[in-house]
């Protein structure tokens, strides 16, 4: 029972928060203080994440590979930026 009412509570916490981040980023996005390709560079999990729960069998499978894909992705980004301040 007591586990129960913790979990609940954990649960509302995390909802709290990521509602208290949406809010903070709607605010920053309003007052320019945000450049649109951060925000599209935000926006490209979410969406992965999307396309590939409708095309995949599971959603398990769909959060599995996007978490993948995500991983490579940030890896190619920190090459490329390596690169990039090795040749300037």
């Amino acid at each position: 029972m007591l586990l129960n009412i913790a979990l609940y509570i954990v649960l509302a916490l995390i909802g709290i928060a990521l509602l208290v981040m949406l809010a903070s980023g709607v605010r920053s996005l309003m007052f320019g203080k945000i450049k649109m390709i951060s925000l599209a560079f935000m926006a490209v999990p979410p969406i992965l994440f999307l396309i590939l729960g409708l095309a995949m069998p599971t959603w398990a499978d769909a959060g599995i590979m996007t978490i993948v894909i995500s991983l490579v992705l940030t890896l190619a980004a920190l090459l490329v930026s390596g690169v990039k301040n090795l040749v300037s």
